[in-house]
């Protein structure tokens, strides 16, 4: 082996293999001055009797043969460090990038949590992210750990500061079981509130837990005892320094802990690239995120507040714990609002998360005016801004959705640290303002507002009004064919309509139905019967509640023509039905008294995907009920029978 590695033609040329007996032979013979010896008599004795004369007619001395032997093994340990140092600079430079990453994708998700915390409902300011109000919760859930036949359970409650708190508390499935089916969440009490970014007192710890001696007696079970070493400097064996400089936090963890319950602590901890440290530094994570993390590997607790739940999906999705994760999309879900759907669909597609992008594009589509004047629109990033622009099914006016575009590069310049000018708005804006079918507009809509706004050329502008007013028109980058948008649906609840003399009158009294529905739908309004004696026109107020609250109210009018066709009514905006809960569809007319009525009604009805019940309304004072009255039609965007 020494001497294939004397003579061969340089180590570029030899295996992994030769590369350790090189690094082991050297430092061997090295520390062994009898083998020093051995080698030194053997090269002399080869030079004499079996190496001959070199080129030059004199050979090698053997000193020198020994020294050549001795060289090659040396050159090979150097090439096998080099190639090991660059190997390690290049992990370094990727776990930079990475690092890098994480901390402007956390910029983002804070600008997010601070528009979350600026959105507020009239009730008391309250967070815009709550699902629809509840009673208050009247009702503790205790726990049942210790009775058999619990596999899990829910802890529902209100935390400090009036935030809506969600505690689920499941099993740790064993190494190498099925995962278990998703958590469901429930959300109950008032609409989140805002606790202004301090860690909630539920994920700070009981420093107190473990003061008693015999600390260890009090608690009878390991779900007790570990969640007693939660946030605890006791037996601590790593410490985390979370946070951006200067807003930094040191959590204590335990190892152990944490390896089980995330693969990426374990690597770090006990995989081959283990690092030994006492401290690791998490920059791109909030600390109440992180919390509400180890809360989890703890305890089998999952708390969830309305401004950390994206920070807590990031950091579950960096460890990859999926549960939380799981639970973390949820409660987003349910949260899912018009004036938040554009930040959740920007943030469900750096998470990779297409379910919820699903439920984003539902409202999106269904609430596009809305979800696209909202104030968190101006966060979203340049590829979901064009996403958005691009949509076929949008229901929205071309000048809104020109006037969001706008809005949202104003803001990219004060992020750009540029003046917001008309020429810097369409710079940043780029190929995405070519998304905006401007064309559509009309002519007066064009004339008085883009064409005002400095945003497009002279030569533009030109083109544009040709489009309108010339028979050939010039070619143009804008799109020119209008948005398909969604297509309504109409649920007829009455099996024929009839009149009868004197038998019903609108007098300004309530009619009213209540409803439930069993998919997510949206209800743009209903349709209404008409005048059976004439023409005549008619005052409406429709109004739609749930739990006695008002959702929509809007106050129209329309010309029944004395047939006995419905008339359509509508609502300034599309209003979000959740399922398994009932509705009360309002309706007071004012006009001709004498009407047509609907009749053989009935409480089931089946349109598309969507299966409807009906149920009387004590609201209704006109007569309207389930077998027979008004309001015979709801109109509603929703799933269809085409639709996969």
């Amino acid at each position: 082996m020494i001497e294939g590695g004397a003579h061969s033609n340089g180590p570029a040329h030899l295996g992994a293999s030769s590369f350790s007996v090189g690094k082991h032979a050297l430092g061997w013979i090295l520390g062994h001055a009898d083998v020093w010896y051995l080698l030194f008599k053997f090269t002399a004795y080869v030079g004499r009797y079996g190496g001959g004369a070199s080129r030059s007619g004199s050979a090698p001395s053997p000193v020198t043969s020994t020294l050549s032997v001795l060289e090659n093994l040396l050159m090979l340990e150097e090439d096998h460090s080099g190639v090991a140092e660059d190997q390690e600079a290049e992990n370094l430079e990727n776990l930079e990038e990475e690092e890098e990453d994480g901390e402007r994708h956390m910029q983002q998700i804070r600008r997010i949590a601070t528009r979350n915390r600026a959105e507020t409902l009239p009730n008391a300011g309250s967070l815009s992210l709550s699902p629809p109000p509840q009673p208050p919760p009247q009702l503790s859930l205790s726990p049942h750990q210790n009775q058999p036949g619990h596999n899990q359970h829910h802890q529902i409650g209100v935390s400090s500061g009036g935030s809506s708190t969600v505690q689920v508390v499941q099993p740790a499935s064993a190494p190498g079981s099925p995962p278990p089916p998703p958590v469901p969440l429930t959300v109950l009490g008032s609409p989140l509130c805002s606790n202004g970014g301090r860690i909630s007192p539920a994920t700070q710890g009981d420093p107190t837990a473990t003061l008693d001696p015999n600390w260890q007696a009090t608690k009878s079970t390991v779900r007790e005892r570990n969640a007693a070493m939660f946030n605890n400097d006791l037996m601590a064996d790593i410490r985390f320094l979370v946070g951006t400089p200067g807003s930094t936090q040191l959590i204590p963890a335990h190892k152990y802990v944490l390896a089980t319950g995330s693969s990426v602590f374990y690597a770090m901890f006990y995989g081959g690239l283990a690092e030994c440290t006492e401290e690791i530094e998490v920059p791109d994570v909030e600390p109440s995120a992180f919390l509400t993390l180890l809360k989890y590997l703890y305890c089998d607790e999952i708390q969830l507040e309305a401004d950390t739940v994206l920070a807590t999906l990031y950091v579950a999705k960096k460890y990859i714990v999926p549960h939380l994760a799981r639970a973390c999309v949820q409660y987003l879900e349910t949260s899912l609002t018009a004036k938040n759907a554009c930040l959740l669909l920007s943030q469900s597609r750096l998470f990779e998360e297409p379910e919820l992008m699903q439920r984003c594009w539902e409202v999106i589509d269904a609430q596009a005016e809305m979800a696209v004047k909202s104030e968190g629109f101006v966060d979203i990033d340049t590829s979901t801004l064009q996403s958005v622009l691009a949509r076929e099914t949008l229901n929205c006016k071309e000048m809104t959705l020109l006037e969001a575009a706008l809005n949202w590069a104003a803001a990219e310049c004060t992020r750009r640290e540029i003046e917001p000018t008309p020429q810097n708005k369409r710079d940043v804006l780029g190929d995405a303002l070519y998304l905006v079918r401007i064309p559509t507009m009309s002519l007066e809509e064009f004339a008085n507002g883009a064409a005002q706004m400095g945003v497009l050329t002279q030569q533009e502008t030109i083109d544009i009004f040709f489009h309108f007013t010339a028979n050939n028109k010039p070619k143009l980058q804008y799109p020119i064919k209008p948005r398909a948008g969604l297509k309504s649906q109409v649920c007829h609840r009455f099996q024929s309509c009839a009149y009868r003399s004197n038998q019903w009158r609108y007098r300004g009294r309530c009619d009213s139905i209540q409803f439930s529905v069993d998919r997510r739908i949206f209800v743009m309004g209903f349709g209404l019967y008409g005048s059976s004696n004439g023409a005549s026109d008619y005052a409406a107020k429709i109004e739609l509640k749930r739990l006695g609250r008002v959702l929509a109210e809007n106050n129209t009018n329309f010309f029944s023509d004395g047939s006995s066709n419905t008339f359509h009514v509508y609502f300034d905006n599309p209003i979000q039905i959740e399922p398994e809960s009932f509705y009360t569809a309002s309706a007071i007319l004012a006009g001709g008294e004498l009407s047509y009525f609907g009749q053989e009604g009935m409480s089931e009805v089946t349109v598309g995907q969507v299966t409807f019940q009906f149920q009387c309304s004590s609201e209704s004072t006109n007569g309207t009920g389930v077998q027979g009255g008004q309001i015979p039609e709801l109109i509603f965007y929703g799933p269809s029978h085409e639709e996969h």
